[in-house]
């Protein structure tokens, strides 16, 4: 029986591009093999066969844009009805990082033509690259049409353009022009004139990521503000539930705390769980509450969401707490696992520091910053006592929020965390 394999839920993403097709016509295929991949502007991802059988036709080329829904290809199944064709799961996030191929199994790549003419981007458009190679070349001056990637598929690489730079008779980077926003580009150094030096390729979700980071700085007004809350009384109730929850298997950590406080000080102040519309004239109001919180992994951060978190308590927060940041560790976070957030809480722990400007994660318009508590001689109006403060940095979007504002969010927060009463109201 003929399956047609369509583009399965991709999120919010619409007119992807199609990076790379990984069958051909008469391939044999498995369940969960990749078909193609996309490559949205947050990932890299493959879309899985949902069936086992023979590629009977390819219904689209590299290059192409498409959709949910879109026909990708058709899949000649033996012993598959139609009521027995299984629901295609969303595409797969490519995380792991590709590496180059061993030394001399590719074409070396064709360095860049500095009489060949202005770069143009049809050139770009059609070349098969990442995002952030993209980048990289834009700011050398290459053009990626003219390069043979050495990566799986001939996927053009980072050193690729490199190569090509090195190659290149008159590198276009000698005369660097202005960058995004008439900002000039950071000169391009040859550090290897003044020792040895390695390149070391940045985890996948570090080149996701930083493009992301930098419009998000470029584009808000950043403001932050420094407060700390008395979580005294607090951590020794959290103290109290994570003894019981060590015996089922979980953790209470103070971050569950703050995420259900988070939560009262957005109802009170809904400026903080709003985003600016696209016409800049107006805030969007939202009446849901998912809160985005900073997982740290062996590749880099990521952001799992906890979603409709005025609806659950503080054990069920720490069991998806413990679950996404399982899953974040392992690479398997789904695209609907990160996506829906309204304000974000980036926590260091217990690493160190005492404050720092987290960068907001727009379209929100503000994100939490928390670093390690410490006890510290707090004056309770007779004397000194010895109190656990928690020092907390709160980023905000100016244009949206002003300054008393967040310092009114911000003393709220403070309240709602010196009890852990005021949380559970």
């Amino acid at each position: 029986m003929a399956i047609e394999v369509n583009v399965p839920d991709i999120g919010d993403f619409k007119d992807v591009p199609i990076i790379s097709i990984l069958v051909n016509v008469g391939d044999s295929i498995a369940v969960e093999d990749p078909l193609v991949e996309l490559e949205s502007d947050k990932a890299t991802m493959e879309v899985p066969s949902p069936v086992a059988g023979r590629i009977a036709a390819i219904s689209v080329n590299v290059g192409d844009r498409v959709s949910e829904g879109a026909l990708i290809l058709t899949v000649e199944a033996e012993g598959v009805t139609a009521a027995d064709a299984p629901a295609q799961d969303a595409p797969k996030q490519n995380i792991p990082d590709r590496p180059a191929p061993a030394a001399g199994s590719a074409a070396a790549p064709v360095a860049a033509d500095p009489a060949g003419g202005a770069i143009t981007d049809s050139g770009f458009g059609k070349a098969h690259a990442s995002p952030s190679v993209r980048a990289f070349a834009r700011q050398l001056g290459v053009d990626l049409g003219r390069i043979n990637g050495s990566g799986r598929k001939g996927r053009i690489l980072r050193e690729d353009v490199a190569a090509a730079l090195k190659a290149s008779a008159a590198p276009v980077a000698a005369a660097p022009t202005q960058g995004g926003m008439g900002i000039p580009p950071i000169p391009v150094v040859d550090f290897s004139k003044f020792g040895p030096v390695e390149d070391v390729e940045m985890p996948r979700i570090k080149k996701l990521s930083g493009p992301a980071l930098h419009r998000s700085w470029l584009n808000v007004p950043h403001v932050t503000h420094n407060e700390e809350a008395d979580i005294t009384e607090i951590d020794r109730y959290r103290k109290e539930l994570d003894d019981e929850a060590k015996k089922d298997g979980y953790r209470v950590t103070l971050l569950s705390f703050v995420i259900k406080a988070s939560v009262s000080a957005l109802r009170k102040h809904w400026e903080f769980n709003s985003s600016i519309h696209p016409d800049g004239d107006k805030l969007i109001r939202k009446s849901y509450y998912s809160i985005g919180f900073a997982a740290d992994t062996p590749n880099g951060l990521v952001v799992p969401v906890i979603k409709d978190a005025d609806r659950k308590g503080i054990i069920e927060i720490s069991r998806e707490l413990g679950e996404l940041s399982a899953k974040a560790r392992a690479g398997e976070l789904k695209s609907q696992d990160m996506q829906g957030a309204t304000f974000t809480i980036s926590s260091l722990g217990g690493i160190g520091g005492t404050s720092f400007t987290p960068i907001v994660n727009a379209p929100e318009v503000a994100i939490l910053g928390l670093t390690r508590s410490r006890m510290a001689p707090v004056w309770d109006g007779e004397q000194f006592v010895a109190r656990n403060m928690l020092p907390m940095s709160l980023s905000y979007d100016h244009r949206a929020v002003d300054g008393a504002l967040a310092a009114r969010f911000a003393a709220t927060l403070r309240h709602l965390l010196g009890d852990v009463r005021r949380i559970m109201l």
